[in-house]
């Protein structure tokens, strides 16, 4: 069963992840990281204090990361990274240093206090497969995160015509009185919103 340890675990797995931030202009900054360290309930990370990153992260502190694995699953991670208390950075750069024995040789010796360990605890989680059919979609939370309404929903105003169930790719609306979108597998194309002859179908975020 998927749920947000779970999520955890696959990010692991998957090891290289991308971190997306927004830099002082407004535009987006994406990365490559790999010094993480992975706790069921956490994820520690290090970067540079002279990099850009590192800079966006201390003035903002928003970061998505996301990455795909093997089996076409799509996990995104919303959350505030912080940087861990000061009488806890060496003790979480020796846990990452030992696990990514390569940092040895890109911050050899005292040269890794350059590094800053930040941490993230509260996080909202995106869990989207794209290797099923219909797909498969669920939403999650780590720590005092809230979850976010995604997608799209039929409203009081549908007059039951059909027309969005024979416009969905993924054949993921019920029929009724009222037709209902199945949330955990829309694809949030939008096909459907955009054929409603009643304009009964709502954007939710």
């Amino acid at each position: 069963m998927m749920d947000a340890t779970t999520c955890i675990k696959k990010l692991g797995y998957v090891g290289i992840l991308t971190f997306a931030t927004v830099d002082e202009h407004g535009a987006p900054q994406a990365r490559s990281i790999s010094a993480i360290h992975f706790e069921p309930d956490a994820i520690y990370f290090y970067t540079a204090r002279g990099k850009n990153f590192c800079r966006q992260l201390l003035r903002d502190g928003r970061v998505q990361i996301h990455a795909l694995t093997k089996f076409k699953e799509m996990i995104r991670l919303s959350a505030v990274a912080k940087p861990v208390p000061d009488n806890e950075q060496e003790h979480w750069k020796d846990v990452i240093f030992k696990e990514q024995s390569y940092l040895i040789n890109v911050y050899p010796g005292d040269t890794r206090s350059i590094g800053i360990i930040f941490c993230i605890k509260d996080a909202r989680i995106e869990y989207f497969n794209l290797g099923t059919h219909p797909i498969e979609r669920a939403y999650f939370t780590m720590g005092n995160a809230v979850t976010e309404r995604k997608g799209f929903e039929i409203t009081d105003s549908c007059i039951a015509c059909g027309t969005c169930a024979a416009n969905c790719p993924q054949s993921c609306i019920e029929e009724g009185d009222i037709y209902r979108i199945q949330p955990e597998h829309c694809l949030h194309c939008g096909n459907c919103f955009e054929n409603c002859p009643a304009e009964a179908i709502i954007r939710l975020d």
